[in-house]
Protein backbone atom coordinates (compact mmCIF):
# COMPACT_ATOMS: atom_id res chain seq x y z
CA UNK A 1 0.00 0.00 0.00
CA UNK A 2 1.21 3.49 -0.78
CA UNK A 3 1.13 6.03 2.03
CA UNK A 4 1.99 9.73 1.78
CA UNK A 5 3.83 11.33 4.67
CA UNK A 6 4.21 15.10 4.93
CA UNK A 7 7.93 15.71 5.18
CA UNK A 8 10.43 18.51 5.72
CA UNK A 9 12.83 16.81 3.29
CA UNK A 10 12.94 14.31 0.45
CA UNK A 11 14.12 11.15 2.19
CA UNK A 12 12.69 8.49 4.44
CA UNK A 13 14.90 9.88 7.24
CA UNK A 14 13.32 13.35 6.97
CA UNK A 15 11.22 14.71 9.82
CA UNK A 16 7.46 14.78 9.42
CA UNK A 17 6.27 18.26 8.43
CA UNK A 18 3.41 19.12 10.80
CA UNK A 19 1.53 20.98 8.04
CA UNK A 20 -0.40 19.16 5.35
CA UNK A 21 -1.26 21.77 2.73
CA UNK A 22 2.00 23.66 3.10
CA UNK A 23 4.33 20.74 3.76
CA UNK A 24 7.68 20.99 2.01
CA UNK A 25 7.01 17.71 0.24
CA UNK A 26 5.29 14.36 0.46
CA UNK A 27 7.32 11.19 0.77
CA UNK A 28 5.24 8.42 -0.76
CA UNK A 29 6.20 5.08 0.79
CA UNK A 30 5.28 1.58 -0.37
CA UNK A 31 4.65 -0.08 2.99
CA UNK A 32 5.49 -3.55 1.67
CA UNK A 33 8.94 -2.76 0.26
CA UNK A 34 9.64 0.54 2.10
CA UNK A 35 10.72 2.01 -1.24
CA UNK A 36 9.82 5.67 -1.52
CA UNK A 37 9.68 8.68 -3.77
CA UNK A 38 9.54 12.34 -2.88
CA UNK A 39 6.86 14.50 -4.44
CA UNK A 40 7.44 18.23 -4.10
CA UNK A 41 4.54 20.33 -2.89
CA UNK A 42 4.12 23.28 -5.24
CA UNK A 43 1.41 24.65 -2.93
CA UNK A 44 3.75 25.65 -0.11
CA UNK A 45 3.52 29.37 -0.96
CA UNK A 46 -0.02 29.41 -2.38
CA UNK A 47 -2.16 32.35 -1.35
CA UNK A 48 -5.16 30.06 -0.93
CA UNK A 49 -6.36 26.53 -1.63
CA UNK A 50 -3.09 24.93 -0.50
CA UNK A 51 -4.79 22.08 1.35
CA UNK A 52 -7.17 21.20 -1.46
CA UNK A 53 -4.41 21.28 -4.07
CA UNK A 54 -2.04 19.31 -1.85
CA UNK A 55 -4.75 16.67 -1.42
CA UNK A 56 -4.97 16.40 -5.22
CA UNK A 57 -1.19 15.88 -5.39
CA UNK A 58 -1.46 13.01 -2.90
CA UNK A 59 -4.40 11.46 -4.77
CA UNK A 60 -2.53 11.72 -8.08
CA UNK A 61 0.51 10.05 -6.48
CA UNK A 62 -1.63 6.98 -5.81
CA UNK A 63 -1.50 7.11 -2.02
CA UNK A 64 -4.30 5.47 -0.05
CA UNK A 65 -3.29 6.95 3.32
CA UNK A 66 -1.90 10.29 4.54
CA UNK A 67 0.19 10.63 7.70
CA UNK A 68 0.67 14.22 8.89
CA UNK A 69 0.79 16.43 11.93
CA UNK A 70 -2.18 18.65 11.12
CA UNK A 71 -4.89 18.83 8.47
CA UNK A 72 -7.56 21.47 7.98
CA UNK A 73 -11.19 20.99 6.94
CA UNK A 74 -10.90 21.70 3.21
CA UNK A 75 -8.00 19.32 2.74
CA UNK A 76 -9.66 16.70 4.92
CA UNK A 77 -12.86 16.83 2.84
CA UNK A 78 -10.87 16.54 -0.39
CA UNK A 79 -8.90 13.57 0.93
CA UNK A 80 -12.10 11.83 2.07
CA UNK A 81 -13.69 12.47 -1.34
CA UNK A 82 -10.65 10.74 -2.87
CA UNK A 83 -11.07 7.76 -0.49
CA UNK A 84 -7.81 8.58 1.29
CA UNK A 85 -7.52 7.64 4.97
CA UNK A 86 -6.10 10.38 7.19
CA UNK A 87 -3.92 10.05 10.29
CA UNK A 88 -3.01 13.27 12.13
CA UNK A 89 -0.84 14.07 15.12
CA UNK A 90 2.12 12.04 13.88
CA UNK A 91 5.69 13.08 14.70
CA UNK A 92 9.14 11.66 14.08
CA UNK A 93 10.80 10.65 10.84
CA UNK A 94 9.01 9.38 7.76
CA UNK A 95 10.47 5.89 8.39
CA UNK A 96 9.33 5.90 12.03
CA UNK A 97 5.74 6.87 11.28
CA UNK A 98 5.56 4.45 8.35
CA UNK A 99 6.59 1.65 10.72
CA UNK A 100 4.06 2.83 13.31
CA UNK A 101 1.36 2.72 10.64
CA UNK A 102 2.37 -0.77 9.54
CA UNK A 103 2.28 -1.96 13.16
CA UNK A 104 -1.25 -0.58 13.65
CA UNK A 105 -0.11 1.92 16.28
CA UNK A 106 -1.77 4.98 14.70
CA UNK A 107 -5.43 5.99 14.96
CA UNK A 108 -7.32 7.19 11.91
CA UNK A 109 -8.56 10.78 12.19
CA UNK A 110 -12.29 11.36 12.42
CA UNK A 111 -12.02 14.87 10.99
CA UNK A 112 -9.70 17.85 10.67
CA UNK A 113 -7.59 18.75 13.68
CA UNK A 114 -6.99 22.44 12.84
CA UNK A 115 -9.03 25.26 11.35
CA UNK A 116 -8.71 26.55 7.79
CA UNK A 117 -5.52 28.47 6.97
CA UNK A 118 -3.74 27.15 10.05
CA UNK A 119 -0.39 26.61 8.31
CA UNK A 120 -0.17 29.93 6.45
CA UNK A 121 2.28 31.57 8.82
CA UNK A 122 4.10 28.50 10.08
Amino acid sequence: MKIAVTAAGKTIDSQVDPRFGRAACFVVVDTESMQFQAVENSNIDASGGAGINAAKVVIDAGAKVVLTGNCGPNAERTLRAGNIKLYTGVTGTVAEVAEQFKAGKLTEATGPNVQSHSGMNA
